[in-house]
């Protein structure tokens, strides 16, 4: 048995062990003494790991779809925000303290330019 049974095996080692299971099927009178690897309790764990594939590319599936939906709700919502920022600033002025409440920095804030000196020749 495997030190490691948490990590998952290659594929090439499980394309081996499909190619392995074909091949015990022509296999004539095997007949082990421990029932748990018949090719009936083999054909079983083959059937139960085709099902926990296709679960898991089906989860897999389902996850993208979950994440596709969640990042267009995010957008939608940030785009709503940025939607009222705007309102905000049109109804009641860019050095409004609504401006500051949006967490947006009021016009009156910055600081004004300063003439840049000009370099001595």
């Amino acid at each position: 048995m495997a030190k490691n049974q948490n990590k998952r095996l290659s594929p090439s080692q499980l394309q081996a062990d499909v190619d392995a299971n074909t091949a015990l099927q022509n296999i004539d009178g095997y007949s082990p003494p421990n029932e748990s690897y018949a090719t009936t309790a083999v054909a079983s764990a083959l059937n139960a790991m085709k099902a926990a594939q296709q679960a898991e590319v089906n989860a897999a599936g389902a996850l993208a779809t979950a994440r596709d939906a969640a990042a267009a709700a995010e957008w939608n919502f940030h785009n709503a925000i940025l939607g009222v920022k705007e309102q905000v600033i049109a109804q009641y002025g860019k050095s409004s303290d609504q401006v500051q409440l949006l967490g947006l920095k009021k016009k009156s804030e910055y600081k004004a330019p300063k003439p840049k000196k000009k370099a001595s020749a």
